[in-house]
């Protein structure tokens, strides 16, 4: 079992980084403006079930690499110290994302929810972050690699459940400040690049057992 520190630390890294403007975000924001919080939920829940499928992906992934060799378990940290670099810089020099403030014709909700689905199943880099997000965390001897990376996976899945929930019902407003504020998505995504550094130089340092 993750030890509860560990749990609350990928917690309060992914509210912080579920707050950073992307595609899903920035999405969820005009829908929600343009149809009310129960398009924005289920939107979301959508997003969220992708994410689903990503996770199962990757418990294969994972328990495979780390159960069967060192030398597969060392590329996949090396690939994953780069990536998270990678997405750092990619933070650090990125510009304001404009939130678009075109009005568009509803869309629905049973298809706001299967279009979050498309939207996070047809990302891969959700599945790359996983792989290079929780290995990190995940500690053979304290048991089964699969029920880990669930417990890693559910706390990711509940921080972006409550931002995601709250950017649903404060959309105007939220919405509306983010267009207006250069500096707030800057913050954000400075603060997103300094996560990212964190946990590469975490991964670098992590050992096999």
């Amino acid at each position: 079992m993750v030890s509860p520190e560990v749990l609350m630390a990928i917690f309060m890294a992914s509210l912080i980084l579920s707050l950073v403007p992307g595609p899903d975000n920035i999405f969820l924001l005009t829908q929600s403006a343009l149809e009310g919080p129960i398009a924005g939920i289920c939107l979301t829940l959508g997003l969220l079930t992708g994410i689903m499928c990503h996770t199962a992906a990757v418990i294969f992934g994972v328990t495979v690499i780390i159960t069967t060799s060192v030398y597969a378990f060392t590329a996949l940290k090396i690939f994953g110290v780069c990536y998270l670099l990678y997405l750092a810089w990619g933070a650090f020099i990125a510009s304001s994302a404009k939130i678009p403030t075109e009005k568009n014709k509803p869309i629905g909700y049973l298809k706001l929810y299967r279009r979050g689905i498309i939207m996070n199943i047809g990302n891969p880099k959700i599945a790359v972050f996983f792989l290079a997000f929780f290995p990190q965390f995940i500690d053979p001897s304290l048991g089964a690699i699969a029920r880990q990376t669930v417990e890693l996976a559910a706390s990711f899945i509940v921080a972006f459940l409550i931002i995601f929930i709250a950017i649903a019902y404060l959309a105007g407003t939220l919405g509306e400040f983010l267009r207006k504020s250069d500096k707030a998505q800057t913050y954000l995504n400075r603060a997103a690049g300094i996560i990212f550094v964190g946990f590469a130089l975490k991964l670098a340092l992590t050992k096999t057992n």
